[in-house]
């Protein structure tokens, strides 16, 4: 829950952005979160806290979470 809450509170500051220096490392961030979610999932899942059918949700949209925010930081570092 923690880290879900670290990657909209991030998020939200990217997009607040001042410049777009700012962005790309607020956006930074946002990746390294979203990545920490993936490995918790992995962690829960592995671990077998809960059952295979909720964490391979979580595990999916932390995943498509993780894609969209790393392409957006790949373009915008692109464009500078």
């Amino acid at each position: 829950m923690r880290s879900a809450t670290s990657v909209a509170t991030n998020y939200r500051a990217v997009c607040r952005a001042r410049s777009k220096a700012e962005f790309i490392a607020k956006i930074g961030i946002v990746v390294e979160e979203a990545d920490e979610i993936v490995f918790w999932a992995e962690l829960i899942n592995d671990l077998d806290i809960l059952t295979v059918d909720k964490t391979v949700l979580l595990l999916k949209e932390a995943n498509e979470l993780l894609a969209i925010f790393s392409a957006s930081n790949q373009t915008a570092r692109g464009r500078r």
